[in-house]
């Protein structure tokens, strides 16, 4: 989908100011946010790609009048009333007032280092060659659907070269949904500036994105 998230190219946003020396947390709570955010995930209910849709799907209002966590816990709340472990009333009444769904799984303290240093590897065998190959020129597709994709918009229906041929990987579209993991290769695709900010980008500039399989067509 088109979220609000996708602000390549948008203007009026103002310029990335990076904060020296910036602490990992600049508040109590958002290092509770983001430990709330890992331990409802290990229950097992959803992926990351379904997580992360979560987050893009806030309107746009909310999202852009939100810190980056504040972000989280809207969309982890999303996830608790979808997976039924939370009700509406209970999220306005801020205490359990019912049982809930019965997590798949619990993600102990013991347990949170090794768990965090496996990670969730989303690299996957492919048994088919990959249909691109370094050099070939491509055409991004002209995607707008509706549900999730990491295709962004100013990268759309434009032409590219091949640079690299990665591994296959889960293609987040579908997995984000309950579709299936779907691997697909992924491709690094190099475009001219002009070709997508046009006439009056400079010219010796390049722009690069990572790209599934599905997302491109041969030019």
């Amino acid at each position: 989908m088109n979220g609000p998230q996708d602000l390549g190219g948008q203007m009026g946003f103002g310029p990335v100011a990076p904060e020296i020396d910036e602490p990992l947390f600049h508040a109590g709570w958002q290092k509770r946010a983001l430990g709330l955010t890992l331990a409802a995930g290990g229950m097992g209910h959803w992926n990351i790609d379904e997580s992360r849709h979560a987050r893009e799907s806030l309107h746009p209002a909310d999202y852009y009048s939100s810190s980056y966590y504040e972000i989280w816990i809207k969309a982890l709340e999303v996830l608790l009333e979808r997976h039924g472990f939370v009700s509406f009333d209970e999220l306005n009444a801020g205490k359990s007032i019912s049982k809930g769904t019965t997590p798949k799984r619990i993600l102990g303290a013991s347990n949170v280092t090794a768990v965090l240093a496996k990670g969730g590897p989303c690299d996957r065998e492919m048994a088919i060659p990959p249909r691109f190959k370094s050099g070939d020129r491509v055409r991004t597709r002209n995607l707008n659907p509706q549900t999730h994709t990491r295709l962004p918009r100013y990268a759309r229906n434009k032409l590219g070269v091949i640079e690299a041929v990665h591994n296959g990987f889960v293609f987040p579209d579908s997995n984000a949904h309950g579709e299936g993991e779907n691997p697909q290769y992924v491709y690094t695709v190099v475009f001219s500036a002009t070709e997508i900010w046009g006439n009056a980008a400079d010219p010796q500039l390049t722009v690069s994105i990572d790209a599934w399989e599905s997302y491109l067509e041969l030019a």
